[in-house]
């Protein structure tokens, strides 16, 4: 919604750039602002910005739209109500929220709800089809403050979509994005310290973190609407094909596709978000790890499919190079996904990416 620079606070989320007298933007989309950014745009006198009808952790932003009429006809009817339909961000946002309520819960030692997780996720695992740019872009939503809950809500979603792709009826891939989102429940019965130190681990730590499939698996084990093969992905999501994985060191005969799935979006989606301990990473470097560095761990299978839809959707994506020059990408070959066609945006100049071996892809902004 567009809303006046005035009333913005922070923790809102840019969905549109805030451009200056030049081509680049002061402040670009998918920013959440801070006490600084709300400093920069009064001193650039930006009248209007647009943002997101929910802030980045989720709660609702109600600032009144620019031009919106207090007192209106419409909205001084009584008993009327204008039935508001989510963006697909806004509806992530909100199952976000909802994770992190449910996760308290958890950690109180309450059961998981499986109506209350389905009635939220199913709606927007099916949305993910007219969605399906904006899923490759979700870890721009996440903070190192609440990545534990971003990153369930869309491994989850990511997971369902992959498996789409990958031919799974329409049952099959519900289940997995349901996996996926439970896949992490187990780290509610971890010390919270562990979940939030800055530093490494310990080995004595890690060791707890190595439990937490086994412990989502026996908050789910009981539930009748998920299928065995579901509850069988949250058990495994951490197994790898080489035997390298954990809890149980599986290798590939015994690792089910639905792991495997949500193994490849966990690790994607972890990579790619910014961490209280580690910076992220952007999309394409990441999956130039995946093909490069683990490769024989992951399923090949999940690892094109993901490569094809990363480049089916990089197209106009505006992103920074290793030596900080900013562009924008014009085309990606499915063969070379990580090494677009792009044009530099302070030169105009066209180059194919896959020809400068000692640039890649930092940052993406869009």
């Amino acid at each position: 919604m567009k809303v006046a620079s005035e009333k913005v606070e922070t923790g809102c989320l840019l969905i549109k750039d805030v451009m200056g007298r030049t081509h680049r933007p002061i402040i670009p989309k998918n920013t959440t602002l801070t006490p600084i950014h709300i400093d920069v745009l009064k001193s650039f006198q930006v009248e209007y910005v647009e943002v997101a009808t929910r802030k980045a952790d989720g709660r609702p932003f109600t600032a009144g739209e620019a031009g919106e009429k207090e007192g209106s006809a419409a909205s001084s009817l009584p008993g009327r109500k204008t039935k508001t339909v989510l963006s697909f961000q806004d509806e992530y946002r909100e199952a976000v929220q909802a994770y992190k309520e449910w996760f308290r819960a958890w950690q109180g030692g309450a059961p998981v709800d499986m109506g209350a997780v389905r009635s939220v996720m199913v709606p927007l695992l099916e949305r993910t089809a007219s969605a399906s740019k904006e899923v490759f872009h979700l870890h721009h939503l996440s903070t190192s403050e609440d990545y534990i809950y971003h990153h369930s809500i869309a491994t989850g979603v990511m997971a369902g979509y992959l498996a789409s792709k990958l031919g799974l009826n329409y049952g099959e891939w519900i289940q997995v994005g349901l996996a996926g989102v439970l896949c992490d429940a187990g780290m509610a019965k971890i010390d919270q310290r562990i979940l939030h130190k800055q530093g490494a681990l310990t080995e004595r730590e890690y060791e707890q973190v190595r439990n937490h499939p086994t412990y989502s698996y026996r908050a789910i084990e009981r539930i009748p609407s998920l299928s065995s093969q579901a509850k069988l992905a949250v058990l495994q999501h951490h197994e790898r094909l080489d035997g390298t994985g954990y809890p149980l060191g599986l290798t590939q005969k015994k690792i089910h596709t639905f792991s495997q799935i949500i193994a490849v979006c966990d690790m994607f989606h972890a990579m790619t978000s910014e961490r209280i301990y580690r910076s992220k990473q952007s999309p394409y470097k990441v999956l130039e790890e995946l093909l490069h560095e683990h490769f024989g761990r992951y399923d090949h299978k999940v690892i094109e499919t993901l490569k094809k839809e990363i480049a089916n959707f990089s197209t106009g994506v505006k992103v920074r190079l290793s030596d900080k020059q900013e562009a924008e990408v014009l085309f990606a070959e499915t063969s070379h996904p990580t090494r677009p066609m792009i044009k530099l945006l302070e030169t105009g100049d066209i180059i194919q990416l896959k020809e400068y071996l000692q640039l890649h892809i930092e940052e993406v902004y869009d």
